[in-house]
């Protein structure tokens, strides 16, 4: 038992059944069996599947043909002119 500052004394079990009465009646509200017919994983699932991306599948590639794919690469980017804007510098 507390005492309050007005003289009277108060009980810590009034309070401990005020937030319990309270507790119950907000929860009573609730319909806690109900569920949807699909979640939010199947909903994100099901979009996934509809975006219409395909992965790419890459060939396999010699290390011989890589080197040379790679250096077409750089020769067409050396000749191409303009390298001002592409934030490379050699």
């Amino acid at each position: 038992m507390n005492k309050e500052p007005g003289g009277g004394l108060h009980d810590d079990s009034d309070e401990e059944e005020l937030i319990r009465s309270e507790f119950d009646a907000i929860i009573s509200g609730l319909a806690l069996d109900e569920s949807s017919p699909s979640t939010y994983l199947d909903e994100i699932e099901i979009k996934d599947l509809s975006d219409g991306f395909i992965a790419p599948d890459p060939t396999a590639q010699t290390p011989r043909a890589f080197l040379s794919s790679a250096r077409r690469a750089i020769k067409k980017w050396f000749n191409q002119g303009a390298h001002d804007d592409d934030g490379v510098h050699l």
